[in-house]
């Protein structure tokens, strides 16, 4: 089910709620949702204490029990960190998102895991310019990867994460450094997860 169906210009479904509402959002004529990322947005609980961060824009639905979830996201980017994110809360202290974001003057797919503090990974470069991320959950594990081509998926990162049975999954713009930016999402399409290892994507999983 692509959960941005039903959606309009600035008009939400029901199942949707915004944290962080920006000021700068839509629903296109094509039904792709665009955001405008404001200065310095962002999810991040440094490690080290020094900083905290939880406004960006944060499009939501609730989800109960296992789930996997796809969007297809572009982004304008100016800046480093400048990025788009398919994202996972259980609280604002016990969340996860991974992200195709301007890192190293190129486009690339990163992922955070937060547990009280954010644990920041860079995986890969990639050579697209709206690339699919997916997410999917089993119990309190969770699997990230990412397409080119919206069939054939790496694994970004699998974790373990204490959740309630009910958590919110959406997406995100972000902009950490920089004075904005500008994030498409294509879909949000969420399905209720058939039988196996999350770690690998088959056909109706």
């Amino acid at each position: 089910m692509n959960l941005f169906e039903g959606c309009y210009e600035k008009t939400l479904s029901s199942n949707l709620h915004w944290i962080n509402e920006p000021s700068h959002w839509t629903f296109q004529a094509d039904g792709s949702l665009s955001v405008a990322a404001p200065a310095i947005a962002d999810f991040f609980i440094d490690p080290s204490g020094e900083t905290r961060k939880a406004s960006a824009p944060y499009l939501y639905t609730l989800q109960k029990g296992d789930f996997s979830v796809v969007t297809r996201v572009g982004v304008e980017m100016k800046q480093q960190y400048d990025s788009g994110c398919l994202m996972i809360m259980a609280d604002d202290r016990n969340w996860a998102k991974v992200c195709f974001e301007f890192f190293d003057d190129q486009p690339s797919i990163l992922s955070v895991v937060t547990r009280n503090t954010s644990d920041d990974c860079v995986s890969s470069p990639v050579e697209v310019k709206q690339p699919y991320l997916r997410a999917a959950r089993s119990g309190n594990c969770f699997a990230f990867h990412y397409s080119l081509d919206g069939e054939h998926w790496k694994l970004v990162r699998y974790f373990g994460m204490d959740c309630p049975e009910e958590i919110k999954v959406g997406v995100a713009a972000q902009a950490p450094i920089s004075d904005g930016c500008q994030a498409r999402f294509e879909q949000l399409a969420i399905a209720a997860a058939s039988s196996g290892d999350i770690r690998t994507v088959t056909a109706g999983n």
